[in-house]
Order: structure tokens, then C-alpha cells, then sequence
């Protein structure tokens, strides 16, 4: 039986998906056409949320893709790659993610204080993973990245002393 050989690549991940208590997404990011569409996307992620949201395990098998995932108070944090990738390289990213944002939140990870600052959310995600290519997985480099972008002031508005 010959084995199937697949060229190596950088695109590891194929989705980061944030959901809530009840399944509902909160953040999405999928970096592939598998699931195309809205409706396709949301019926994955209500089929994954059923899947692993009773469970203590941090890794499944679904749908011919690799998930890993997390909990944290009142939110679900996933991390989706194919069928043959790395899981250590998709929990490294969740990992950082995980650790990314509880140093921005001061260890308050839940949703309430997440949607109080979404926009560091996506931040660090673009700053662990561009395009499904994994970028960085320290979390003190992604804190420090994502607090250097915030305090970017447009040139319009800064003031003289500023410049």
C-alpha cells in the first residue's frame, strides 16, 4: 500500500473560532474555503460546539479536520486545521491566543470583557496567524505588538507635541 505523501506547507491553520455558552459565534476568522458560505460556517460551528462543549478533552477529530479547543468561564475557544496537521502547532496557536488575550484582559477572560475589546481581539489574532500561516506563538510578543498598534494615532489627529 503506498502512503500518501503531501507536500509541506505553511498554511496550518484553516480557522479560529470563539463561541459563547450557548454556541453562538462571537468571533470568526476561517482562512480556506471549506465552509464558503455564512449558513455553512454557522451549522459547523453549532456542530462543533455540540461535539466538545460536555467534554474535558482539548483536541477532536471532525468533519475530516483537526480541532482543538479550550473553555474559560463562559467562552469556547477553538483552533482548526486539517486532518494531517500538527496538533502541537494548532495548540501552540490556541495557547498563545488564550495567553494573548488573558494578559490583555488582566486575567478576566470572559465574554463580557472580550466584547469590550474586540478590537484587540483581532489585533492579536493577525498578529499569531496571517492567512492560515502561523506568525508568532509567544504571547508576550503578540501583547506587545497589539499595545504598540493601539497607541498608532492617526497623523490627522495628533498634536504637535506627538509628531
Amino acid at each position: 500500500m503506498e502512503a500518501l505523501i503531501l507536500e509541506p506547507s505553511l498554511y496550518t491553520v484553516k480557522a479560529i473560532l470563539i463561541l459563547d455558552n450557548d454556541g453562538d459565534r462571537l468571533f470568526a476568522k476561517y482562512y480556506d474555503d471549506t465552509y464558503p458560505s455564512v449558513k455553512e460556517q454557522k451549522a459547523f460551528e453549532k456542530n462543533i460546539f455540540n461535539k466538545t462543549h460536555r467534554t474535558d478533552s482539548e483536541i477532536a477529530l471532525l468533519e475530516g479536520l483537526t480541532v482543538v479547543y479550550k473553555s474559560s468561564i463562559d467562552l469556547y475557544f477553538y483552533v482548526i486545521g486539517s486532518s494531517y496537521e500538527n496538533e502541537l502547532m494548532l495548540m501552540a496557536v490556541l495557547n498563545c491566543l488564550f495567553d494573548s488575550l488573558s494578559q490583555m484582559l488582566r486575567k478576566n477572560v470572559e465574554k463580557r470583557a472580550l466584547l469590550e475589546n474586540m478590537e484587540g481581539l483581532f489585533l492579536a489574532v493577525d498578529e499569531i496567524v496571517d492567512g492560515g500561516v502561523i506568525l508568532e506563538s509567544d504571547p508576550q510578543q503578540v501583547v506587545h505588538r497589539v499595545a504598540l498598534r493601539g497607541e498608532d494615532v492617526p497623523l490627522t489627529e495628533q498634536t504637535v507635541s506627538q509628531v
